[in-house]
């Protein structure tokens, strides 16, 4: 038997709106060590984006570094593999790998050779040895390939094409090695990477290109992989039945992941085949509040709504909730900040977005096709048109006098300066 605890997406040194996520990560990294306590599995694979930064603060480092080192230290036997993601500086992130490997803590940060000129297979080759004490497990340790890192194939994409190629150049050298040394073996791969047809969330998920062209297909991995352990999205989902997962995030990162339980994967494999999966659910340290709960509401409902936070227990900041507040504009409000920021004075919240969407916004998002604005005739824009035409366009509405006046007395301001 070999048990295994599948991770991702740690984002350890996150500043979440001007905010420390420090508590939390924190949080985070003693109840993964009592899991480890609790399941006893024989290894720990971190499937990338352990650094938020490629320079990732000083505490997120020591958070990281006293980790493996407690981790060890509970479970001398313990087996951790640690490959690097798109957030994380590879090069970086290994500079310790030689230190490490002697406490069989394995840290892949880039793929290739010394020279940089090819894939190094040998070192991407991890084996796991189970309960047997013999190896029960080879691990692919593939860090996050960039369009450097992959081989070179003539195709319409040569990126996507190279990744595909790199896996299975990967899962060749990892055949070879189970037919020659372990034929009881499971193969197991770490990948941090979009997969087509993943759920993302896009505002802390950061894109690897513009439009979705860097989603591999699921015939990336061959099918005598008995496990994939995903890093990159943060939503926890499957493939095939479950062989291909990823693990998701173990905090949510943005707003959009508040929804949802984070999680970390154990796995158990016999006689070289995934047999269990159990979801282990991440307590949530810090709650993330939205006022109002769904969609936007006018300021004075905003406002109202605002109260009810007096009644939260006074807490140190690092422990307060985090505040979204979404207000329905009928207009600009250069008070709206102030007032909103007035009204949770008392309050133990840490005041994260105020977003402003106005009802014609609103709708546009709601509409599948939203009506494209008429074309204007340059020849006759003037400033003043062009303020109404916006101005009616977001409120749908002529904008106030007041408001043309001193755009008019600006104007005449910058004819006396020339």
């Amino acid at each position: 038997m070999l048990k295994i605890l599948h991770t991702a997406d740690w984002h350890l040194g996150q500043s979440f709106h001007g905010f420390s996520r420090e508590t939390e990560h924190a949080a985070f990294l003693d109840w993964l060590l009592q899991q480890l306590q609790q399941h006893r599995p024989h290894a720990l694979l971190l499937a990338g984006d352990v650094f938020d930064t490629i320079h990732p603060p000083a505490t997120a480092q020591k958070l990281f570094y006293s980790f493996l080192a407690r981790a060890r230290a509970q479970q001398p036997d313990l087996q951790l593999v640690v490959t690097a993601g798109n957030h994380d500086a590879g090069s970086r992130l290994e500079a310790p790998a030689r230190l490490l490997e002697t406490f069989d803590i394995r840290i892949l940060g880039t793929p290739l050779n010394a020279d940089g000129t090819e894939l190094d297979l040998a070192r991407l080759l991890v084996p796991l040895t189970g309960d047997s004490g013999r190896t029960e497990g080879i691990v692919i340790a593939m860090p996050f390939l960039r369009p450097a890192d992959v081989p070179p194939v003539v195709a319409d994409d040569p990126w996507l094409a190279g990744i595909r190629e790199a896996w299975h150049q990967a899962t060749a050298a990892a055949r070879q090695m189970k037919d020659s040394t372990a034929p009881q073996a499971a193969l197991i791969a770490i990948g941090h990477c979009h997969l087509l047809g993943g759920q993302e969330t896009s505002e802390s998920e950061r894109r690897l290109i513009v439009g979705h062209a860097e989603a591999i297909g699921l015939d990336t991995f061959p099918a005598d992989l008995a496990y994939v352990a995903l890093g990159h999205l943060h939503r926890a989902q499957s493939f095939e039945q479950g062989r291909i997962r990823y693990s998701g995030s173990p905090i949510p990162l943005s707003f959009t992941e508040s929804g949802y339980q984070h999680q970390v994967l154990l796995l158990e494999f016999s006689e070289g085949q995934l047999q269990s999966t159990q979801s282990l659910t991440v307590p949530r340290t810090i709650p993330l509040l939205t006022v109002p709960e769904r969609g936007f509401a006018p300021l004075p409902q905003v406002l109202q709504q605002l109260e009810s936070l007096r009644n939260l227990p006074a807490l140190p900041i690092e422990l307060q909730p985090f505040l979204r507040i979404n207000v329905l504009a009928t207009g600009p409000d250069p008070t709206r900040r102030q007032q909103i920021e007035q009204a949770l004075q008392h309050c133990s919240v840490r005041l994260c977005p105020i977003q402003a969407q106005t009802a014609v916004e609103q709708q546009s998002a709601d509409s599948p096709e939203p009506d494209r604005p008429a074309t204007a005739d340059l020849s006759v824009l003037t400033p003043a048109s062009v303020l109404t035409r916006e101005y009616q366009r977001l409120y749908a509405a002529d904008p106030p006098a007041e408001l043309l006046q001193a755009l008019q007395e600006i104007l005449q301001q910058e004819e006396l300066s020339v």
